[in-house]
């Protein structure tokens, strides 16, 4: 009779042991399915602002595109056709000049347009060709051209020189081939402050200063105008029409993701000054 008991007694002790490993183990498995969902929840919100990153990432370098764009063609449009209409009636030649210019300038844009949009839309064949319209609508137009670089600064000098800016160019150290964003950045930086000289400033000349050193890449566009100090600048600023400040903060963006740096600002002279410093030894 004692060793039944004994038996008795060491089966309720196992019984007792797998009911408290039983509940012990659904316990560990609850905290591990809790666990799991609070990491599968936690990775859903991090996918959620990586992507609404990337979004607003995407969305700020189109803003930028579209006002290097819009803004250089649109303000040469605006003076050419300004000079245009101030010649009409005494000087025909030089008007129809300013208007071809106009037209120049307003085929550039479209062009640069496409070329934005066919990056943002594909082709639904998945190529990277521009199909834009032309003589012939089936037709393949110009592929898509790559952004425009230092390599380009004379075009671009040639057409705010004609405008009515006169533009001086130096070119110091030894000029060398740069990395795409940089070369991108640095013809950025001068189109946005020749455009805004050409577009707000009274008269006067613009000169473009680039800098070859060895550990970085250094431009400065000056433009002279009006002083405060002489008492020939206006009593009140002109008002800048449609101007938001977006071209400089999208300068600065720029240039502060090649970890350089960008400072704007009226001289005391008279004029601007937009000077960048951009590393060209940045890993």
């Amino acid at each position: 009779m004692g060793e039944y008991d004994v038996l008795t007694a060491a089966l309720a002790v196992a019984c007792a042991a797998v009911l408290g490993l039983t509940v012990a183990l659904v316990r560990t498995r609850r905290r591990w399915q809790a666990a799991v969902g609070q990491r599968g929840w936690l990775l859903e919100r991090e996918r959620e602002s990586a992507t609404e990153a990337a979004i607003a990432a995407e969305r700020d370098r189109i803003a930028r595109e579209l006002h290097d764009i819009v803004s250089h063609n649109v303000s040469l449009m605006v003076v050419q056709a300004s000079a245009a209409r101030e010649v009409l009636g005494t000087m025909p030649d030089e008007a129809a000049t300013a208007l071809r210019a106009v037209e120049d300038a307003g085929r550039g844009a479209m062009t640069d347009l496409r070329h934005l949009l066919g990056l943002l839309a594909p082709a639904p064949d998945g190529t990277d060709n521009d199909i834009g319209p032309g003589p012939d609508p089936g037709a393949m137009s110009t592929p898509l051209a790559p952004q425009p670089g230092l390599d380009r600064l004379g075009p671009l000098v040639d057409r705010i020189s004609f405008a009515g800016l006169p533009v001086e160019v130096r070119i110091s150290g030894e000029p060398r081939p740069l990395p795409q964003g940089i070369d991108v950045t640095a013809y950025r930086i001068i189109q946005e402050a020749l455009t805004n000289a050409l577009r707000h400033g009274d008269g006067g000349k613009a000169e473009v200063t680039v800098r070859y050193a060895d550990h970085a890449l250094r431009v400065e566009v000056l433009n002279t105008g009006p002083s405060v100090l002489t008492g020939t600048a206006p009593a009140t600023p002109r008002p800048q029409a449609g101007g938001t400040g977006r071209g400089l903060i999208g300068l600065r963006e720029r240039v502060a993701v090649h970890g350089g740096d960008l400072d704007a600002r009226r001289r005391l002279g008279g004029g601007y000054r937009v000077r960048a410093r951009i590393p060209l030894d940045r890993p």
